[in-house]
């Protein structure tokens, strides 16, 4: 009896254990709403020099909910850094989901819009482009060229940015960017809940050594054959090919009429391409029965890899934080998620871009009003600066009017002095 009632708890035991490894857990999610400056820090890196930058607490310009607010850079050319602590979070065993969302409403010309995950303690006032982190994901965007989406992991203190050229977006509507890494060193990369990439930290970092090197060693085979079509060695000369002419004359030529052998010669039709040579003989091609493909240099097991079974576990992390340099300010972020569970973070994305239409209208409404008013501004500078070539034109005739009086009028006391002489 006592046998069986073990056997059941430790069924239990086994049953509980699965359940709660099941069970997804969201970490962090931050939403800034009301209160959000008590999970905050804005860090004093860079203010004594007066290039800090400030976030505010607002909607941005244009957006799908207008109760849904973020935080929004302001101040151009400025750094900004915030931090937020998090309960500490392992992701050994675990998936990992790093998400958030940006909307770059100014034309950024230079700067970041990446967020990082950090380990140990910070000290989150003096938070800034020197401190450690675990995890930098994001876009970074410079001029028309550079539109970077990193993935920069750290193992063993040092940093490693992914080897893939990633595309970030680039127009002025919300984005969501999703980071997901699993317990097997696979990862994938989601944008607006599409997957834009994935792959393995194992091929895709250069922090390990490759499980596999090409074998410089290697030596194709003296009989590799890799000629995939060969001459039909059955295939036979026609007879008479080789005496096919290349040319003959022109069947429908004629001996013009004023034509004279005595002075001209004997007439001769002009030659013509013959539509029966077809060239030197060549055997036709066949499959080659002996091909064995193209030859690779084979791969063989690298000396030099070690494997990390915890290659995919970073630190565990404590904090989350916007650490960035913009030429320009206007970057609402929002919606930042941290957890285990890939479903969640996509009903999340699906939630907040529900709402995409509703933005888009907005956007196209604000450039409807700023256009109107640039070509407003540039119409008031159009008629400011033709009223003030019209003032330096009327000026010169006037002037030059003035100069020719002057030059030409006389006083009265002139003649006065001109008797006088005369006198």
């Amino acid at each position: 009896m006592a046998r069986h009632a073990s056997i059941v708890m430790l069924k239990l035991l086994l049953l509980l254990f699965f359940f709660q490894s099941s069970i997804s857990e969201i970490i962090f999610e931050e939403r800034f709403e009301d209160g959000w400056q008590g999970r905050w820090v804005k860090s004093d890196w860079k203010r004594a020099d007066g290039k800090a930058g400030e976030f505010k607490h607002a909607t941005g310009k244009w957006f799908g909910d207008p109760d849904d607010k973020g935080i929004q850079t302001s101040g151009d050319a400025k750094h900004f850094a915030i931090t937020a602590k998090i309960p500490e979070f392992t992701n050994k065993n675990r998936t990992l989901v790093l998400q958030y969302s940006i909307r770059f409403e100014q034309d950024i010309e230079c700067g970041g819009g990446y967020i990082k995950l950090l380990s140990g303690f910070v000290n989150q006032k003096k938070f800034g482009g020197d401190t450690p982190y675990s995890l930098m994901f994001g876009p970074d965007i410079c001029g028309t060229q550079t539109k970077n989406l990193h993935v920069i992991l750290s193992y063993q203190g040092q940093n490693y940015p992914i080897k893939k050229e990633l595309e970030c977006e680039t127009d002025k509507l919300t984005h969501f960017y999703t980071f997901i890494l699993r317990p097997d060193a696979s990862y994938s990369i989601l944008i607006d809940n599409r997957e834009r990439d994935s792959g393995s930290m194992y091929t895709d970092w250069d922090i390990l050594p490759p499980r596999k090197i090409r074998d410089v060693k290697a030596k194709k085979p003296a009989d590799w054959d890799d000629r995939e079509y060969i001459e039909d060695p059955n295939a036979k000369k026609p007879e008479g090919y080789d005496s096919i002419p290349k040319e003959i004359p022109d069947p429908q030529a004629k001996e013009p009429d004023n034509w004279d052998e005595e002075e001209d010669g004997i007439w001769k039709a002009p030659k013509i391409p013959n539509p029966k040579y077809k060239g030197p003989w060549k055997p036709k091609k066949i499959k080659n029965p002996n091909y064995k493909g193209k030859w690779k240099i084979p791969y063989i097991d690298n000396p030099e890899f070690e494997d990390d079974p915890d290659l995919y576990v970073l630190k565990p992390i404590k904090y989350v934080g916007i650490e960035i340099w913009q030429v320009k300010a206007g970057s609402v972020f929002d919606n930042v998620l941290i957890s285990d569970d890939p479903e969640y973070a996509k009903q999340v994305v699906d939630e907040v871009l529900a709402n995409r239409e509703v933005e888009k209208e907005a956007f196209e409404e604000a450039e409807k009003v700023r256009k109107a008013r640039e070509e407003e501004e540039a119409q008031r500078a159009r008629e400011e600066g033709e009223r003030r070539r019209r003032e330096r034109g009327y000026d010169r005739r006037y002037r030059h009017k003035e100069h020719y009086r002057d030059r030409y009028k006389r006083h009265p006391r002139d003649y006065m002095d001109d008797y006088h002489d005369e006198l």
